[in-house]
């Protein structure tokens, strides 16, 4: 949940490493901090709050180094501070660290026993006393590291120098995300490709396990349990720098908005043959006899994805007829869940990091499962451990709050929901040719929908005073009454509720008054007339009613007094095109309300604990 950075080279590190806490700030920004070596001696520069407020701090001191490492802190152990903030140093060991120690406390008391001084309350703290403890015996500093590592147990991934070896930066992972960059005699440790996009496009992926020594001659890798050296692939990163910059938006979420109908096209882009009517399973490792055979689908996800995931249900079951279950990944693996033979887990996440997602995944496997991630981070852990992986080809989204990686999620489950209805002989091919022509369209039709950006910004400037929001939604797009509450929610902080229009009469329509604003979903699909007589009923008690309807349909005007138009597309799509007025809605009212967007308040991207 934390942004590490490291560097050595022959640039001035400090720079460097700012610049990459900037790209990196989506994964936590309540307090950072550099280290760095100059004369062979450590120095460090904390405090509390956003990275703007570390470069003020030591703005004026005109630091220089070749070597250092950065990080931006999302708290798990200890309140943001300046003494709980990383890099944590112990002696002459410096450590920045991302994950938890699961037995921290019992480390830290026996540390204390030996003489051992902490400053902070973090779990990272007794990581750099471990490492130091052996380093006195006589271990060099990867020794020293693999013998501290041997003790902890949990999530990490540490950034470690040391003052006596001034020449290498070490880095470790197991169970959280670590990137190598490989630059013109200049090399980089960090938890996400962004950090040195600017620097250099060739990375290597670290494994659990696995130790990346840095020096100013190269990296080497090599497996902290054998001690064997590694090989590691080179990758080219294709996301350019520009991608992972705002690009003339206010915010990296409005960015975002409007790259979907880019991100949606990549993701459709050479998954499947018009002409054939086939989907190209080879890509994500599956084969038409297996989904021919199969029982039943789990589809695990957290937050927004768990909201494409209930979407995939109503495509899989519809199309396919084959039953699904939907589970919120941190339910899953305490459930005791039943995994039948023949049934396939799909695991939805934008990061491939999420902790939850990756427990519940490995649970399924456990219990004999076939496993199958759509996700949007290439060599992600997710990806990784997965039998299958469906790419979604979002690029980066720094934005916390999640939008093009939710409709290309559900891009890829509209592709998949095909393919096994196909294999389960449930579509014609003229169906399916049909379902593919209507997909090829969407990109433009997204664009088109983007076009109503003005319209909802007068509609957020009559609402975005207001202290709660109802949403409402049948069938299919039920998930997206969901997903709209939610974004208002987390970026605006209105409170805001989706519900199934048919559940208003038990319990919800109580709320409904004269300062109640409903938002109702209502494309020209099997459900429309049901759900313009729950619009009556919010209109006969006063509420005020906002409708996003189908073009062309005349009805829902009289129903309603605010009204956004969304471009027609088949039932299966329509969740992505309904999707989006929800999304700059909330984007709308989150800046009205001179809300922090793109790092809403107690959020993170990337959630890399349980």
């Amino acid at each position: 949940m934390c942004g590490i950075i490291g560097y050595i080279g022959s640039r001035n590190a400090i720079p460097v490493l700012i610049n990459g806490l900037k790209r990196l700030e989506y994964r936590g920004y309540d307090s950072a901090g550099i280290s760095f070596l100059k004369d062979d001696k450590i120095g460090v520069r904390r405090c509390a709050g956003k990275i703007k407020e570390l470069e003020i701090f030591i703005r004026k001191e005109k630091l220089k180094s070749n070597i250092g490492l950065g990080h931006t802190r999302w708290a798990t152990h200890g309140k943001p501070s300046e003494e709980n903030a990383h890099p944590h140093r112990a002696g002459g060991i410096v450590v920045v660290h991302n994950g938890i120690i699961e037995n921290y406390i019992e480390l830290k008391e026996g540390l204390k026993k030996k003489g051992h001084v902490f400053t902070s309350e973090t779990d990272t703290e007794v990581i750099c006393h471990l490492i130091l403890s052996y380093s006195k015996k006589g271990h060099g500093l990867e020794q020293a590291t693999k013998e501290a590592l041997k003790l902890v147990k949990g999530a990490y991934a540490i950034g470690v120098i040391n003052e006596a070896e001034p020449d290498k930066i070490l880095a470790v992972k197991k169970d959280s995300p670590l990137v190598i960059g490989l630059g013109d005699g200049e090399y980089f440790i960090a938890s996400d490709m962004p950090a040195f996009l600017k620097y250099t496009r060739d990375a290597m992926i670290l494994e659990n396990g696995e130790m990346a020594t840095l020096t100013h001659k190269g990296v080497s890798v090599s497996d902290i349990y054998s001690n064997r050296p590694v090989k590691k692939k080179v990758m080219k990163i294709t996301w350019s720098p520009a991608m992972a910059e705002k690009g003339g938006y206010k915010h990296f979420m409005l960015k975002e908005i409007y790259e979907q109908p880019r991100a949606i096209a990549d993701t459709i882009r050479g998954r499947f043959s018009l002409e054939k009517g086939e989907v190209n399973l080879k890509e994500f490792s599956l084969k038409q006899s297996d989904l021919k055979k199969l029982k039943k689908v789990f589809l695990v996800a957290c937050g927004t994805s768990w909201h494409a995931a209930l979407v995939g249900k109503y495509m899989i079951e519809d199309m396919a007829r084959v039953p699904c279950e939907v589970d919120i990944a941190s339910e899953f693996r305490y459930r005791r869940p039943l995994i039948p033979g023949n049934c396939l887990m799909i695991v939805l996440t934008q990061s491939g990091e999420t902790a939850d997602t990756l427990a519940a995944q490995k649970e399924a496997k456990r219990l004999g499962a076939r496993v199958l991630t759509i996700c949007n981070v290439v060599g992600s852990t997710s990806s990784r451990e997965a039998d299958g992986v469906f790419y979604t080809h979002s690029g980066p989204e720094i934005g916390v709050a999640s939008t093009k990686a939710f409709t290309t999620q559900l891009t890829a489950l509209y592709i998949l929901s095909v393919a096994l209805a196909k294999a389960k002989g449930q579509l014609r091919a003229a169906e399916i040719t049909a379902l593919f022509n209507e997909l090829l369209q969407l990109p433009e039709k997204v664009e088109k929908a983007l076009k109503c950006d003005d319209s909802i910004l007068k509609i957020a400037k009559k609402f975005y005073r207001v202290r709660d929001f109802l949403y409402l939604g049948r069938g299919i797009n039920f998930p997206i009454a969901l997903e709209g509450a939610l974004k208002l929610k987390e970026i605006s902080y209105i409170h805001a509720e989706g519900y199934p229009a048919g559940e208003m009469k038990h319990g919800p329509i109580a709320l409904i008054d004269n300062d109640m604003p409903v938002l109702a979903l209502a494309p020209d699909d099997r459900v429309l007339e049901k759900i313009l007589s729950n619009m009556e009923e919010v209109k006969s008690r006063g509420g005020k009613l906002i409708a996003v309807a189908t073009e062309g349909n005349t009805r829902v005007h009289a129903h309603t007094s605010h009204m956004l138009f969304m471009p027609e597309t088949n039932y299966y799509l329509s969740p992505v095109i309904f999707s989006i007025p929800l999304h700059l809605l909330a984007y709308h009212m989150a800046v009205l309300r001179k809300c922090n967007v793109d790092q809403p308040r107690n959020l993170a991207k990337s959630v890399t604990v349980e």
